[in-house]
C-alpha cells in the first residue's frame, strides 16, 4: 500500500488517497470495476486495507465523491506514461529569423533565400527582417522590392502569415511552411 509520495506531476499531487479523503460517505468502485454503492468512508478504508490496496478519490467533484480501490503506484505509473505520450505527440514550431540589409549583394541574397527555403522545408516558421540603418530609411522602396522578390522566388513553398509591413526601421514578414 502506497502513501502519498512526492516528486510527481501536478495532476497526481491533486489526487487524494487513503487518509487524505475527508468526507463522511463515498460512492465506491471495487478493484474489479463493479460498483459497491454509497458507503461510509471507514468501511471503504477497511475494504481497501483488506484487499491490500489504496482508496483513491477518482472524481472529487461529484456528490458523494467517487472513490476506487486500486493500486495507486500502478495508477500513477499509467498517468505518467500517458503524460509522456502526450508530450511526444506535441510538435514545437520554432521561428527562425533571417536578417537582410537593403544593400545586399546578389549572391548573398541567393544564399539567404536558400536558408529560408531550407528552414521552410524543415517545418520551421521564418521571420524575415529587412533592416535599415541611418539614412537608408529614405529609400524604403528598395526593401519593399526585396520582400516582393523573396515572395516571388519562394512561390508555393510557404504560407504568408504576416505580409511585409514597416515597423520602425525594419520591414518584417513571417512565412510558415505549407
Amino acid at each position: 500500500m502506497i502513501k502519498n509520495s512526492g516528486g510527481v506531476s501536478y495532476i497526481i499531487k491533486k489526487i487524494r488517497i487513503n487518509e487524505q479523503i475527508r468526507v463522511p460517505k463515498v460512492r465506491l468502485i471495487s478493484d474489479e470495476g463493479s460498483q459497491l454503492g454509497i458507503i461510509p468512508i471507514e468501511k471503504a478504508m477497511t475494504l481497501a486495507n483488506d484487499a491490500d490496496l489504496d482508496l483513491v478519490e477518482v472524481s472529487p467533484d461529484s456528490d458523494p465523491p467517487v472513490c476506487r480501490i486500486m493500486d495507486f503506484g500502478k495508477y500513477k505509473y499509467k498517468l505518467e506514461l500517458s503524460e509522456k505520450e502526450k508530450k511526444k505527440k506535441q510538435s514545437q514550431i520554432t521561428i527562425k529569423e533571417v536578417k537582410i540589409r537593403p544593400k545586399i549583394g546578389g549572391n548573398d541574397f541567393n544564399i539567404k533565400e536558400k536558408y529560408i527555403a531550407k528552414f521552410l522545408k524543415e517545418g520551421h516558421k521564418v521571420k524575415i527582417s529587412i533592416i535599415f540603418k541611418g539614412r537608408e530609411i529614405v529609400h524604403k522602396e528598395i526593401g519593399e522590392n526585396l520582400a516582393a522578390k523573396l515572395i516571388e522566388d519562394l512561390n508555393g513553398k510557404y504560407i504568408l502569415d504576416q505580409p511585409p509591413k514597416m515597423e520602425g526601421f525594419n520591414i518584417t514578414m513571417v512565412l510558415s511552411p505549407v
